[in-house]
């Protein structure tokens, strides 16, 4: 006779599950605590949630976020639920589409009786090779032709179709070593063991400062470089919807041979384990969508 499995899960498992739920209610806790206090808005801690259903903010129960907003008791909270024909029961990062604007324009309308402002967060967008950083990068600028994408610096040579200036600064190693020697790099990093990558310090701090909005497009070893000389930034991981997606995204690309190929698919497998030290992680499935939500990432409107 067979032994029946027991229905005890193993002290390991139970010990780290345990953990992970502490670890759930301490980040919920302080995300509503950060929405009391008005450090962060309503409608960033949406943003965060939407775009990233493994976020602390996106665990959170709709009523439990809406109390944590000024002049919003159980009667007003439940009342609203019922207007924006959302149970009680939702997560904030598991609306629907149509709840979610309904309940993102019911903040924004907010957002002007007092409630505090959204501010524009400048954000790192960094992925593998072939996700798709640069066409949701180049969304973002179709939606705000104002807002600063960084142009890196790069050793390597340019791809058919690439502009000096436009799609990457191309310099020699000799210039790279000056502009290390001379910190004019906010990060640099050598990227697929061939070339060396950075990102001009000077245009960054000056589109910060003068409230642009700031979109850094760079590798996954630069945006960590960047978080600490920028505490303020916001790191976005931008993830394919599948291994299998990205090899033929990558390959589909034609840009590189199949020995370069191979290379950055071996870098992409280590990248993809570093996504759960980002700040927000965006699945890049369908464009628009990606593109929406790294704008609400950003604290742009888009009404």
């Amino acid at each position: 006779m067979s032994k029946q499995p027991s229905s005890n899960p193993p002290k390991v498992d139970s010990a780290a599950g345990t953990a992970a739920a502490l670890r759930a209610r301490r980040g919920r806790a302080d995300v509503k605590l950060a929405l009391r206090q008005g450090s962060r808005s309503p409608l960033d801690v949406l943003a965060v949630a939407s775009a990233d259903a493994a976020s602390f903010e996106a665990s959170l129960r709709v009523p439990d976020f809406l109390m944590c907003l000024k002049g919003l008791g159980a009667g007003k909270v439940s009342s609203i639920l019922d207007n924006l024909t959302i149970s009680d029961r939702k997560r904030l990062g598991f609306l629907g589409r149509r709840q979610r604007h309904a309940l993102r324009r019911f903040l924004a309308q907010r957002a002007g009786n007092g409630d505090p402002l959204r501010t524009l967060v400048p954000i790192v967008l960094a992925g593998p090779s072939g996700v798709g950083k640069g066409t949701v990068a180049s969304g973002v600028r179709s939606h705000r032709p104002d807002t600063f994408v960084s142009i890196s610096v790069t050793t390597r040579s340019p791809r058919p179709g690439e502009i000096d200036g436009e799609h990457y600064f191309f310099v020699s190693e000799s210039d790279f070593d000056r502009m290390i020697a001379d910190s004019e790099l906010l990060e640099w990093a050598l990227v697929h063991g061939e070339h060396r990558y950075g990102t001009p310090r000077t245009p960054v701090v000056t589109a910060i400062t003068d409230g642009k909005p700031v979109l850094l497009e760079i590798d996954v070893q630069g945006a960590m470089s960047v978080k600490q000389a920028m505490p303020e930034i916001r790191l976005v991981f931008l993830l394919p919807p599948s291994w299998d997606a990205l090899v033929d995204r990558l390959a589909s690309r034609g840009t590189e041979d199949e020995d370069q190929q191979k290379r950055r698919l071996v870098t992409a497998e280590h990248e993809l384990g570093l996504a759960g030290r980002f700040d927000v992680c965006v699945v890049n499935d369908e464009v628009s969508d990606a593109v929406h939500f790294v704008l609400e990432l950003m604290g742009i409107s888009q009404e």
